[in-house]
């Protein structure tokens, strides 16, 4: 569709067009919210038409971000998660071509572009780029040939804030590659793994499959991550909403420069742990033949690595036992396990901050102000890797806006957002 019809489409009244159908799937129904957003998207088109003004027959597509809800670092030791997609996205407008190359511009970003003729690894390749030539190689390997494409990209996925802006940008190309060269063969699943490929060796990141399985798959979704090349997945439906909860993403702006080695020291603890049973992670370990060499476990593993092995134990089990609550419609009994597994990264999993830095407490200032605006109600847990970054809350309403001001009166204004589950995954947006 040309980018002038497309226009007039995203700005009319009519609420009964496939657009505004999908607009409210993926934003809600609040009038200002879908005033702001159809507003966005006529201000991503009016920049794509600058950029590239000799392309003007366009496609928009959409991949969210997402919120980790249950299981905290135990995707990486196959084990299993909750999370949800959620109504912060990144939105690509997109033109197609055979030039046999990927021109991008992400908003407050340099542009780049991905040479297609060559999609071996590049050595000293970094970012955005890296990404496009993993997906791009990846989709290749099947037989898949892109023939290149530019596209204007703008994003509310905050970089840092723990939802997942990589995920949702690995998630939006491999959409828009799987629909339009692929008729859509590869699915939600194939997408998100193509996803965590191309971060793991062509990004360089060793990643887990957890961020990129929910942007693609969308909705609630639990996951067990037993086998990695086919994760049970389950999705269902949960509306916080219209129980009186409000779920908060709470941005403590601390800095994640040079945390890499806390964020590698989980994992390799935890697989020392495994490696003592002979096994390559937690989840191949009985938990009761665990339990029962601990005091031999501490002749090669450090108390750290035995403490953090038990938070995966009982997170792995919270996760599923998490799920199941929400699908009972049991929220009483979700929000006590959200409190025991934030609890159990603070104790346990020792995640709120880094010893590096040990007085840079950030994340435990906004769970320790959390409980107080609480008062016992709701659940409060540290969110996605930890050490620095954000925090998650289930907000009782009555609470919501004292809550919401006091996290952005400490924080800056603008650092606790206000989710709401995405029931779509990566999307290609219907212009009728």
């Amino acid at each position: 569709m040309k980018i002038s019809e497309a226009k007039k489409i995203i700005l009319s009244n009519d609420e009964n067009s496939k657009l505004n159908l999908d607009f409210i799937k993926l934003y809600g129904k609040d009038s200002k919210v879908l005033e702001t957003q159809k507003q966005r998207y006529i201000n991503a088109l009016e920049k794509f038409s600058k950029l590239y003004p000799n392309n003007q027959e366009i496609e928009i597509y959409s991949a969210s971000g997402r919120t980790e809800i249950g299981g905290n670092h135990t995707d990486h030791q196959h084990g299993c998660v909750l999370a949800a997609a959620v109504n912060l996205d990144v939105i690509g407008i997109v033109a197609f071509h055979n030039e046999k190359v990927i021109r991008v511009k992400s908003e407050g970003y340099d542009a780049f572009e991905v040479e297609l003729s060559d999609l071996s690894v590049k050595k000293g390749e970094t970012g955005s780029a890296a990404i496009i030539r993993g997906i791009a190689s990846k989709f290749a390997s099947f037989g898949v040939e892109v023939s290149g494409f530019d596209m204007y990209s703008t994003s509310d996925v905050l970089c840092g804030s723990g939802i997942s802006s990589s995920a949702a940008f690995e998630t939006l190309v491999g959409t828009i590659i799987d629909i339009h060269y692929n008729e859509g063969k590869a699915g939600a699943v194939e997408i998100a793994k193509i996803g965590q490929y191309a971060e793991n060796v062509y990004f360089g990141k060793n990643s887990g499959l957890m961020d990129q399985m929910v942007s693609s798959v969308g909705g609630l979704v639990s996951i067990d991550f037993n086998d990695t090349e086919k994760p049970l997945i389950k999705n269902f439906n949960f509306d916080f909403e219209s129980k009186g909860y409000s779920i908060c993403v709470t941005d403590t702006k601390g800095s994640h420069a040079n945390l890499t080695g806390d964020y590698v020291a989980i994992r390799n603890e935890m697989e020392q742990v495994a490696a003592f049973f002979g096994k390559s992670y937690l989840r191949q370990v009985e938990e009761k033949d665990f339990y029962e060499n601990i005091s031999k476990i501490r002749k090669t593993c450090s108390d750290r690595a035995v403490i953090r092995a038990t938070h995966f134990f009982d997170d792995n089990n919270r996760a599923i036992q998490e799920a199941n609550a929400l699908m009972n419609d049991d929220l009483e009994r979700f929000l006590k396990l959200v409190q025991e597994s934030g609890d159990s990264s603070a104790t346990l999993l020792q995640n709120l901050y880094s010893l590096s830095s040990p007085t840079k407490q950030e994340i435990p200032l906004a769970i320790m102000m959390s409980k107080k605006i609480l008062n016992g109600k709701g659940a409060v847990r540290v969110h996605g890797g930890g050490f620095a970054g954000t925090i998650q809350a289930f907000v009782p309403k009555e609470v919501e806006a004292e809550y919401i001001s006091q996290m952005n009166n400490i924080f800056g204004e603008g650092s606790c957002h206000k989710l709401r589950i995405r029931p779509v995954g990566g999307t290609k947006i219907n212009l009728e």
